[in-house]
């Protein structure tokens, strides 16, 4: 502690015996000394505590009456810019760590640095990359950043559930992210149940667990197409799980082969009254509501004989009849590739 108070008896005596200020270049020492102390990770209560013993106990001998107060004055001035020097360095070096964090986050998301360094790195920020992590992506109205009390929020909550895991929670492209040991699944559905709580919330998609430091990227990747697909295929639930949503990606493996299902099969309902929008509608709602007529119009808010005129239209338009269980399995195909393809809103 005592290299941290170099001329500080000195300059008090100094002070004392001529009346005079500290110099500018007496505060800049102190500056630099609270530079190298934070440097050196000692607490500034410590410090300022050390200064203040140090000026009890080098008090100058013979201080007159008249002279206190400018002795104080010159105590205050020189605690004052050593604790700036401290707190310059302090944000310094938060700059300088919350730096290489993103780095490291972008490094990690985007697969672009040598695996057996990155798994180095995250050693630093709590992350075993030898193991398998899941990954889970937030979106709402508005973009996540770091500093938002949202982000806090959900961070808070899951320091004090989970302090003893090994947790990271960033935003990355106005998205908030988690990324967790994929054998703790609580973690993340501890995380969406957070995101979900807060205001305006929007989807949280989780990725399947993946094994070592490319698994993270995979992680991340398959719960941004589950969120893509949550908002083609406009499915009601707010958590949706890439697991759940394997058999979308099967079915545009072969584009081609799935815009010719499309057109072939739905593509005479844009010559219906309305175009293929409300009869496409129709479709999701039959099928989702286990093909039963009275479910269905009641979540169209439709009559069940309007809902069965529709069908029937539909039957006459395209050729297949959605109560067949041969042609209602072409159908429901191809009503989910319209969906994935975004027609017919978009033309094929």
């Amino acid at each position: 502690m005592a290299e941290y108070l170099g001329g500080y008896a000195p300059m008090l005596a100094e002070v004392s015996r001529t009346g005079r200020r500290p110099t500018r270049t007496e505060l800049g020492e102190r500056r630099a000394l609270g530079e190298r102390a934070a440097e050196a990770g000692h607490s500034l209560r410590a410090l300022v505590r050390g200064h203040l013993a140090a000026t009890r106990s080098d008090w100058p001998d013979g201080t007159r009456v008249s002279s206190v107060n400018g002795v104080l004055a010159a105590v205050e001035l020189a605690v004052d810019a050593f604790a700036e020097g401290y707190e310059r360095a302090q944000r310094l070096a938060v700059r300088q760590e919350e730096a290489a964090r993103r780095e490291f986050i972008d490094d990690l998301l985007y697969g672009r640095s040598d695996l057996g360094r990155l798994a180095e790195r995250a050693e630093r920020f709590g992350l075993v990359l030898s193991h398998a992590h899941a990954v889970a992506v937030a979106e709402g109205p508005e973009a996540f950043v770091d500093t938002a009390p949202v982000t806090r929020q959900v961070e808070s909550a899951l320091i004090a559930r989970f302090s003893e895991r090994r947790i990271l929670l960033t935003t990355k492209n106005g998205k908030l992210i988690c990324i967790a040991p994929g054998d703790q699944e609580e973690v993340l559905a501890r995380f969406a149940e957070q995101v979900r709580a807060t205001p305006d919330c929007g989807r949280v998609a989780i990725g399947r667990p993946r094994q070592g430091p490319g698994g993270v990227v995979q992680s991340y990747e398959e719960a941004l197409s589950a969120l893509e697909l949550a908002e083609r295929l406009d499915l009601g639930e707010p958590v949706v799980r890439a697991a759940d949503l394997l058999v979308y990606p099967v079915l545009l493996r072969d584009r081609q082969a799935m815009t010719d299902l499309v057109l072939s099969a739905l593509g005479p309902l844009r010559d219906a009254r309305g175009g293929a929008e409300p009869l496409l509608r129709t479709l999701e709602a039959y099928f989702e509501s286990g093909c039963r007529a009275a479910e269905a119009a009641r979540r169209l808010a439709l009559s069940v004989r309007a809902l069965t005129y529709r069908l029937e239209r539909i039957h006459q338009l395209t050729g297949n009849n959605p109560a067949d269980p041969v042609h209602r399995y072409t159908l429901q195909t191809a009503v989910i590739g319209a969906r994935l393809l975004g027609w017919p809103a978009r033309e094929l």
